[in-house]
């Protein structure tokens, strides 16, 4: 048996290195209600569809307390709704800033392709932001086979339900022959769930955070730590192997299928 398909996360995965988008859009949106977090605040629960983020960011003790001081009440899920319904607006709007293909992209899904995979994709953007996504990233050469947003299923990362969406799009099974790749704890949770082989990818996600230009000034003793850092952090998450970006994941699709012709399974 051969991999038949990879299905990709989107931002920090192939999209917006460092994963930058949502930050300024969750650090504004808490600013509105008159409350402040830190853009560290606000990636710890990134990979999550992007109501469940904010209800995991209301239900940190330190923002729940700011909440409470500034809204003379603890946060609730009416609270949530009501953030949440600044969040996607102020997201959508910036989203086409950090559209930018990490490098490797096209070249990465070519070889993909060259291979007989199909090229899945999920997501914890809504589809109005991804309307804003798709035609710029088809514009750089990047269209992937199909497209399962945060709110298209009752639920999202880390259940498995966006990945049995791919099955059934892309028309591929068992999930042994198909890899995920992500950037986020709760992607890689999401692969784990649905049974597939899992990729993390360190360097250009929400683990790092830096923009390319920044990595690349970053001195190399730092990027040393911040690449053991982002790794074990995702190999701690269960992933199976852990690359600095997409640009390096033909290798480990030769050892995943050379692992699957010896009988291992995910």
């Amino acid at each position: 048996m051969s991999l038949k398909a990879a299905i990709f996360d989107w931002a920090g995965t192939v999209i917006d290195f460092g994963s930058r988008a949502p930050m300024g859009a969750f650090v504004e949106a808490f600013h509105r209600f008159g409350v402040g977090i830190s853009v560290a605040e606000a990636r710890r629960p990134m990979g999550l569809p992007k109501r469940a983020h904010v209800a995991a960011l209301m239900a940190n003790p330190a923002i729940a307390a700011r909440w409470t001081e500034a809204q003379g009440a603890a946060p609730g899920e009416p609270e949530i709704d009501a953030l949440y319904d600044v969040f996607v607006p102020l997201n959508t709007e910036v989203v086409d800033q950090f559209c930018a293909l990490i490098p490797g992209a096209v070249e990465m899904a070519n070889a993909v392709r060259a291979r007989g995979m199909k090229l899945g994709s999920t997501t914890g953007y809504v589809r109005p932001i991804m309307a804003r996504v798709l035609p710029l990233a088809a514009a750089q050469g990047y269209a992937p086979d199909n497209l399962v947003c945060a709110g298209d299923l009752a639920d999202g990362r880390p259940t498995p339900l966006m990945m049995y969406r791919c099955f059934a799009d892309l028309g591929v099974f068992p999930p042994a022959a198909v890899v995920k790749i992500d950037d986020t704890e709760p992607g890689i949770a999401e692969g784990l769930a649905a049974g597939t082989w899992t990729v993390g990818v360190s360097i250009s996600g929400n683990c790092v955070g830096l923009s390319l230009e920044e990595w690349e000034a970053t001195p190399a003793d730092e990027q040393a730590a911040l690449r053991a850092k982002a790794e074990a952090q995702l190999l701690g998450a269960g992933a199976h192997f852990v690359i600095d970006s997409i640009a390096d994941l033909m290798p480990v699709l030769d050892e995943i299928e050379a692992r699957m012709a010896r009988g291992e399974t995910p």
